[in-house]
């Protein structure tokens, strides 16, 4: 199996920037695919930003230009910068790896943390 920890979450002011991190572990061989998600109180959870394995990104049209995704594939770890952070950002934020090649070769899909809540005060 595999489990994913988030840490870095917290309270800052509007303007301010946190940087979250990742990560996996398990009968971990590779990880295509590892992403960050989003829940707001109320609202449906969405997605934030992805990147493959090959470094290959992707950005919700909200937080482009002021988020950063990476990640260290040697470590099977995550990372999210965020900055200039607004209200707007404050959610339950989720990491997630799909396409998890496990030791012994068989793939499991979509691997979810538990979550760290970031809070953006105006």
């Amino acid at each position: 199996q595999v489990q994913l920890v988030e840490s870095g979450g917290g309270l800052v002011q509007a303007g301010g920037s946190l940087r979250l991190s990742c990560a996996a572990s398990g009968t971990i061989f590779s990880i295509e695919l590892m992403g960050w998600y989003r829940q707001a109180p109320g609202k449906q959870r969405e997605l934030v930003a992805t990147i493959t394995s090959g470094g290959s990104t992707n950005y919700a049209d909200s937080v482009k230009g002021r988020f950063t995704i990476s990640r260290d594939n040697a470590k099977n770890t995550v990372y999210l910068q965020m900055n200039s952070l607004k209200p707007e950002d404050t959610a339950v934020y989720s990491c997630n790896a799909d396409r998890v090649r496990h030791i012994g070769g068989w793939v499991g899909r979509d691997y979810w943390g538990q979550g760290t809540q970031v809070t953006v005060s105006s």
